[in-house]
């Protein structure tokens, strides 16, 4: 009924990619660009010197201090030399310019010489350092990433005053120009990982780059699974103890996460905190979420697979009390914890999204307010509303957040199974779910390591975590360079 459009042909680049600078081309390339200045000053010696710049990108006190007030005093012919507190760097080529004036830089012509000059002058915005938000401690240190890429940087290198810490940087988005830099420490790291991950970057081709995210998922082994293959992380600490175990850190600017590879599916429970408690107890938490996360995705389809098909094996005591509860429910087993679960998931996305005192408020009551009207109506027993608030409190014991969102697709995977075939269909779910996490690899590295394949002396850091005097050893299953963490081994 609608005819297509025609395609409209794509323009010719008004440029090549080395169009010779002039100063009619670079006007023309910064036409309708309001913060655009373009100032003429004059030398000691009545020489003409033309600056561009975006005001808004520029520290407007440097640029008095390090340009302005140099050139006014400037008795040299070439205007480099009066510039003694800048870093100059000489352009050729129209591209190199627009790169650079859109990046912070300053550019200066001087039509004598028929010289372009830029120096950078950018202006430092940034938060100040505050205390991570998504990874909260109660013993350890207070600081965390900002969005400001040097910055994180020397946060890391504070923590690893080592020359063997070395920093790659590069640029990706064709738009956006976003800078990216990869740490590691040279000697210790497998060389693997680094060449796997530096071909992983060169080979990312998209426009923009706004969160550390949209990187990881560049870099990513498998694109379509609901596991992360990836650790991203708001603490320098925990990148500072990841790159001595040896593995890479990335860092992506505008961004205040670090992202931490390659990584197992039991790094998603490890907390920075478990490395500042003692061991007993930090053991005793870690056994904890792996618990938390088992009874998360299992106590709600098992529920509905117990009153649907297996109400045989139930105690006496037990199965009258849900046959009082459910005798006068309309809906079966499956929907009704089908409309709890989203019900749910609905009270804690809004209260997300709520301002942060309304969100408070919005998930306690809401939480109590709909589950008694929901009991009292009749759609749901009053045992699955139980079941339902354990196994969501127990979702958040996991200190990823991606996490609790696997949780929460798993739960709807394993409750079709248990509503279709009972228990045997849950038990099928869980090894469908362990096959396939048997599958991933991070970097090429087998993500359910150390499990499967095997180290068992990477055990010592796993289910629990050991006595850091017993941990003398970096995990096998990295490959480091560097296998002990002592010094009178190496």
């Amino acid at each position: 009924m609608f005819p297509k459009k025609p395609r409209q042909k794509r323009k010719s680049e008004p440029f090549s990619s080395k169009t010779p600078l002039t100063n009619e081309l670079l006007k023309k390339s910064l036409v309708n660009m309001e913060d655009l200045e373009i100032i003429a000053l004059d030398t000691n010696t009545g020489q003409k010197v033309y600056l561009y710049y975006i005001k808004t990108l520029i520290d407007n006190e440097r640029i008095n201090e390090v340009i302005v007030e140099p050139l006014k005093h400037c008795s040299e012919d070439q205007i480099a030399k009066c510039l003694f507190n800048a870093k100059i760097e000489k352009l050729s080529y129209l591209e190199e310019a627009e790169m650079k004036v859109v990046q912070g830089s300053v550019l200066l012509y001087d039509p004598i010489q028929n010289q372009w000059l830029a120096t950078l002058l950018e202006t430092p915005l940034s938060r100040s350092i505050g205390q991570a938000e998504t990874e909260t401690v109660i013993y350890g240190a207070r600081d965390s990433f900002v969005e400001q890429i040097d910055q994180n940087i020397t946060m890391i290198r504070q923590r690893l005053p080592v020359t063997g810490l070395k920093t790659e940087k590069y640029t990706i988005g064709s738009l956006s120009q976003t800078k990216i830099v990869m740490m590691y420490i040279e000697d210790l790291t497998n060389p693997e990982f680094v060449s796997i991950a530096r071909e992983k970057i060169k080979a990312i081709d998209f426009d923009q780059f706004l969160d550390s995210s949209q990187v990881a998922v560049f870099m990513e082994d498998h694109k379509h699974t609901l596991f992360p293959q990836f650790l991203e992380t708001e603490r320098p600490d925990a990148s500072s103890y990841s790159l001595a175990l040896g593995k890479i850190v990335l860092l992506v600017d505008q961004t205040a996460y670090g992202i931490i590879g390659p990584i197992n599916f039991f790094h998603l429970f490890q907390s920075p905190e478990d490395y500042f408690l003692r061991w007993i107890i930090a053991s005793f938490l870690r056994s904890l979420r792996f618990l938390s996360f088992f009874l998360a995705l299992t106590l709600v389809p098992l529920y509905v697979a117990l009153t649907t098909d297996h109400y045989g094996i139930l105690p006496l005591q037990i199965l009258f009390v849900l046959l009082e509860t459910r005798s006068k429910l309309p809906l079966t087993p499956f929907w009704e914890a089908t409309l709890m679960l989203i019900t749910l998931e609905i009270i804690k996305e809004a209260s997300l999204r709520m301002p942060t005192k309304s969100g408070q408020i919005l998930g306690v009551i809401g939480g109590i307010v709909i589950g008694q009207a929901t009991v009292q109506a009749g759609f749901a027993s009053d045992v699955l509303i139980v079941l339902v608030g354990i196994s969501a409190i127990a979702s958040f014991l996991v200190p990823n957040y991606l996490m609790t969102k696997v949780i929460t697709l798993i739960q709807f995977f394993l409750l079709v199974l248990s509503s279709l075939l009972g228990i045997p269909g849950m038990v099928l779910g869980v090894i469908i779910i362990i096959v396939h996490l048997m599958g991933l690899t991070s970097l090429k590295q087998p993500y359910f390591a150390p499990v499967a394949p095997l180290y068992l002396k990477d055990w010592n850091d796993l289910f629990i975590r050991a006595s850091l005097t017993w941990v003398k050893e970096r995990p096998s299953f990295l490959s480091p360079l560097q296998r002990w963490r002592i010094k009178k081994r190496r």
